[in-house]
């Protein structure tokens, strides 16, 4: 299953980017259009999209370029791409990979096809927008029931979190062991287009270890001194976590 996403479509064809539009939100996506690549890049300085659809033949800058683009820019360079062509030939697919691509489908193509491969991008890029059960640890978050569980030993207890200290323990626990800056976290939690101080992120995470706390759960929520925060099994975080004061 996936969570609804927010998936720019970028296609000059009216007729083409609706039917694609009705069908995402059939599947209770939010689609958001764009007749060009530059439409698209102004959509982009306002909020970053969790997937994007892009045709390769677009007016003034083509979809390859865009895709392009958006892999070397910082702020853009991790949404999930998906080129839509009518391109055939296995030297247009390298194309299409090698600009940055993650995914290629040759018109036409059925909408249970796109859908599925939306499916599969998001759990490769962003798995956070999948409802799919995360368990590390006997420490256990289910995005469908919103319900965050630890087992051990034949017995299972729920731990209670808030709105947003659930979303901040799915998103690390989709990505363990990685080292998540306090901007970042910002960004994919509380998106790109939300303006708070990074502090904030410091508060949400210490109430995120006093309800791990009765469980002993809450050094999984490693402080990284000067870099920012890591969820991970390993055992060293008493010392990092002192030394930071979080």
């Amino acid at each position: 299953m996936t969570m609804a996403s927010n998936i720019l479509i970028v296609e000059d064809e009216p007729a083409i980017a609706e039917l694609l539009a009705v069908n995402l939100r059939h599947a209770g996506h939010c689609p958001i259009l764009a007749g060009s690549a530059e439409d698209a890049l102004r959509l982009i300085r306002d909020v970053l999209p969790d997937v994007m659809l892009i045709d390769w033949m677009l007016p003034g800058m083509s979809g390859l370029a865009l895709a392009r683009e958006l892999r070397q820019g910082a702020r853009t360079r991790s949404i999930p791409l998906i080129l839509l062509t009518a391109r055939s030939e296995e030297s247009d697919t390298i194309a299409g990979l090698d600009a940055g691509a993650d995914d290629y489908i040759t018109k036409p193509f059925s909408p249970k096809e796109l859908l599925a491969r939306i499916r599969a991008v998001l759990r490769r890029r962003s798995p956070q927008l999948t409802d799919e059960p995360v368990r590390i640890g006997g420490l256990a978050v289910d995005p469908s029931t919103r319900r965050v569980t630890y087992a051990e030993g034949g017995s299972e207890l729920e731990v209670r979190l808030g709105p947003t200290e659930f979303k901040l323990l799915h998103y690390m626990m989709t990505h363990p062991e990685r080292v998540h800056s306090r901007g970042a976290l910002l960004d994919k939690v509380w998106g790109d287009h939300v303006f708070i101080e990074e502090r904030t992120v410091d508060v949400h995470i210490k109430r995120l270890r006093e309800a791990l706390a009765p469980v002993q759960c809450s050094e999984f929520v490693e402080t990284v001194r000067g870099a920012g925060y890591r969820f991970t099994l390993r055992q060293n975080t008493s010392a990092l976590s002192a030394a930071s004061g979080t």
